[in-house]
């Protein structure tokens, strides 16, 4: 029997590359052939993944678009500029191989049009979590009701329609391209209810509520398959140099007793907010590992030089790398809490090795997310922009000694183990993936 084949389209941004290859490799799992069609930005290694075929195509980005500075634009410009590449790549592949489906990432919506000319199903992976999800579709609604001009202590008012979040929870791009910014959100949700799936990397026992919102809303089959990384081997999927050296260094540091500090790849804050930071770690007397990528603090070129004074501190209690193999990182003996931005692949991964966190959401969904974080699962603490060295140190003490930190250990370790069963054979996300593989065969 020849095997089907599936064409995967993942958007060349690091949260959102890597889940689409999980989703790759665990459908490669079930009996289909994968072809991944990428850009040239922010490519990933074919050779990490020697069971598919890669297919670049041009994204005709100038040098200055292809940044993350302004997201909206981005996406936008890729939106605009890969259609006729793709769609003759996309041509290609189906005059070649029998092609069951299309599966690209949700803000991909250009291909909803594509697949449709060719009559071709599409399903859709949106890669972060079903409650962010529910909030950006609101969004047209909460810029009616005047929910996203709130200022002072309006920011701390619920949401009606979304509990528990808050209006300053309520999902921000920061653009100078507002208009745009809407145009993309309109798309994006318009072709996701036009797709024949969509497919989200959670589970029903984390986020049950939300799960039936989105079924409610976009009247598509929902398939709650995660968590990805749980159900393939470690992913090859980074667009940054991991720095392995913290490892054996964690495996120098007694139990628990480290706090991983890392704000994913994108997220930049001010050389005060660093500097805070600096020394509310140095304060703190914990062990921590700190990720300080190039673009971490805006307006400096590589590497923020730290402050004065700070490496004597915590010489032999710190470990700072430019880019930290994260899942391996989290699952270390060592490692007892984790400093997140909150992207929901961070979250997940956190979730997923029992380990509680801080969190300091930045844009887009991670405010979503660390409202559930702090609110609904319980399983972590929050700090707000503007965060003062105090703060931090008690904050960090809080979570790495003291009795709520032990609190909040228990519980995600709860989740953790409903993270390790939904996948098992009779479990929520097993059920859900055979259900998305006879779905596919249907077509």
């Amino acid at each position: 029997m020849v095997r089907q084949r599936l064409v995967f389209f993942p958007l060349p941004l690091q949260g959102h590359q890597t889940p689409m290859l999980q989703l790759a490799s665990i459908l490669y799992s079930k009996g289909f052939s994968i072809s991944i069609i990428h850009t040239n930005f922010n490519s990933p290694n074919p050779a990490n993944y020697p069971n598919f075929t890669f297919h670049c195509i041009p994204d005709n980005l100038s040098e200055s678009e292809a940044s993350t500075e302004d997201l909206t634009l981005l996406l936008h410009n890729l939106n605009t500029n890969c259609v006729a590449t793709f769609k003759a790549i996309l041509s290609q592949l189906m005059s070649n191989f029998d092609v069951a489906c299309l599966i690209t990432d949700i803000i991909w919506y250009f291909t909803q049009a594509v697949a449709d000319s060719f009559d071709l199903p599409r399903i859709v992976l949106r890669t972060n979590n079903p409650s962010s999800f529910m909030a950006f579709t609101y969004l047209p609604l909460f810029k009616e009701k005047g929910y996203l001009s709130a200022q002072g202590t309006q920011l701390e008012e619920p949401v009606q329609e979304l509990p528990p979040l808050k209006k300053k929870d309520i999902p921000r791009i920061y653009t100078r391209f507002p208009e745009l910014n809407d145009e993309v959100t309109h798309k994006l949700m318009e072709t996701t209810k036009a797709a024949r799936g969509l497919v989200f990397n959670s589970f029903e026992e984390l986020e049950g509520s939300s799960l039936t919102l989105v079924r409610q809303h976009f009247q598509i089959p929902v398939f709650a398959i995660g968590p990805f990384q749980k159900q393939v081997k470690a992913s090859f999927s980074s667009l940054l140099v991991e720095d392995r050296s913290c490892i054996p260094w964690l495996s120098a540091q007694p139990p628990k007793s480290v706090l991983y500090v890392s704000f994913g790849s994108i997220a930049a804050i001010d050389e005060t907010q660093f500097h805070e930071i600096a020394w509310g770690l140095a304060h703190s007397k914990q062990p921590f590992l700190w990720v300080i990528r190039p673009g971490l603090v805006r307006g400096s070129n590589g590497l923020a030089p730290l402050p004065n004074g700070f490496l004597e501190i915590v010489m032999g209690r710190s470990r700072i790398v430019g880019w930290a193999p994260q899942e391996e990182v989290l699952a270390h003996p060592a490692v007892g809490g984790f400093w997140t931005h909150c992207g929901w692949n961070s979250i997940l991964e956190s979730i997923c090795q029992g380990v509680p966190m801080i969190c300091l959401p930045f844009f887009g969904d991670q405010m979503n997310n660390a409202r559930y974080v702090t609110d609904v699962w319980r399983v972590g603490l929050r700090f707000e922009k503007g965060l003062k060295r105090e703060d931090i140190e008690k904050g960090i003490r809080s979570l790495m000694v003291e009795k709520e930190g032990k609190e909040m250990t228990q519980r995600v370790v709860a989740l953790q183990e409903k993270a390790s069963l939904c996948i098992e054979k009779g479990g929520s996300s097993y059920q859900s993936l055979e259900s998305l593989v006879a779905h596919i065969l249907s077509f």
